[in-house]
């Protein structure tokens, strides 16, 4: 399927997805170290290189899609500017297929994908596309293998439904442009809003569906247990631990505050360096970038450069954590080592390990920060400074062949 222009994706994200708990919408939240418009973005990008793909979003996201874009690692010059969604599904899904119709003259078969579910694959698309160039309108489903009763309101089982005739449906759905376009348009002007999938909508136009082989790998993240199964699955994948260290010193100067770990702390002094002169971002930085074996802090961000003068040092752990999904892989755990007599850490320390994971797109329980002293020996006893240690552990794909 390389380099269809006859085909477009619709990408469906602009739900709330509240019931996967946390505070945000679960198409950004992070599993294995990204979040999962990443994942299912990567995937849509691999299984459809070259045809367009339209991500449909709610207007309150657009910095988070911002963000979640920029940890892509590869080119997606075929990825539409975002369209705006509605309050139900039905509506963004045909608010996208109307920007495909607007933007792709050439697009003839469209596949409208849910965005939570990462674990597209290449088949699968290609299984989508060959059914609905015969059939006009085609879902993936799969076999049922355990029995489903029927039952009322009191929870008494009224009937037992053949599971031979039974399927449950995934997406992608793949349909001829024109066709589920027309219905999408129909059911609106009908004032039918709250189809709960565009399966759904091209039955209720007329249209006859139907089924292909669905994928169970194919799964869909609704709940908090479906998260906890997507990480153990993705990590068991990456089985290529590797760990790095990190060290970085900064002396102290002119200044009333220090950054560490991305938190400001008032100080009598400030901490010398060209950019922020964060100690505890730089030490974690060339830690992240030892476990892959991928230079150094330096090496991306020369201090020669004056681009980077004053700059916050969250871009360089932010474009180390980048570099770490670039390769496949997941950021497992941080450990970092704060050695000063002043300031004093332990009023700033949850601070700063919560700064940290939030940097690096880490739960709290993946990040450590300790301090300590050296006693009043060294440039550090002598309050000349700050030093930092830091070890990352990261989990990569085993490479082809290994």
């Amino acid at each position: 399927m390389q380099n269809d222009s006859r085909v477009a994706m619709v990408l469906v994200a602009a739900g709330r997805g509240y019931r996967a708990g946390g505070d945000i919408p679960k198409q950004y939240r992070r599993v294995a170290g990204q979040t999962v418009l990443t994942r299912t973005l990567r995937a849509t990008l691999d299984a459809l290189p070259g045809s367009p793909v339209q991500v449909v979003i709610h207007p309150d996201d657009l910095e988070l899609y911002q963000t979640a874009i920029a940890e892509l690692d590869r080119n997606a010059d075929n990825l539409l500017t975002p369209a705006w969604g509605g309050d139900t599904r039905q509506t963004s899904a045909r608010l996208g297929l109307e920007k495909i119709n607007q933007l792709c003259a050439d697009a003839k078969y469209v596949l409208i994908h849910d965005v939570a579910r990462p674990f597209l694959s290449y088949e699968l698309t290609s299984s989508a596309l060959k059914s609905a160039e015969i059939y006009g309108a085609t879902v993936p489903a799969c076999r049922l293998t355990d029995t489903v009763k029927q039952v009322d309101a009191s929870g008494t089982i009224v009937a037992t439904p053949p599971r031979e005739t039974l399927r449950t449906v995934q997406t992608p759905q793949a349909f001829r442009l024109d066709l589920i376009l027309d219905a999408h348009r129909r059911a609106v002007a009908a004032g039918l809003n709250d189809f709960s999938d565009d399966a759904a909508v091209a039955e209720w136009a007329g249209h006859p569906v139907h089924v292909f082989e669905g994928d169970p790998a194919n799964m869909k993240l609704t709940n908090p247990e479906d998260f906890a199964l997507a990480e153990a699955r993705l990590m068991n994948a990456l089985g290529d631990i590797r760990v790095g260290q990190g060290f970085d010193v900064h002396a102290f100067g002119p200044g009333d505050h220090v950054w560490l770990g991305g938190v400001q702390i008032p100080h009598t002094a400030g901490l010398v360096g060209h950019s922020d002169a964060d100690v505890v971002l730089h030490a974690v930085t060339d830690a992240l970038l030892g476990a892959i074996a991928d230079g150094d802090i330096g090496a991306h961000f020369p201090p020669s450069d004056p681009k980077w003068r004053g700059a916050a040092s969250e871009i360089f752990l932010k474009e180390a954590v980048r570099r770490v999904a670039a390769r496949g892989g997941a950021v497992s755990h941080l450990d970092v080592t704060i050695i000063c007599e002043v300031p004093k850490v332990g009023p700033h320390r949850d601070a700063i390990r919560a700064r940290i994971a939030e940097i690096a797109g880490l739960a709290l329980d993946r990040v450590a920060v300790k301090a300590t002293t050296t006693e009043k020996l060294g440039f550090t006893g002598r309050r000349e400074g700050i030093a930092t240690t830091a070890v990352a552990t990261v989990r990569l794909p085993f490479p082809t062949g290994a």
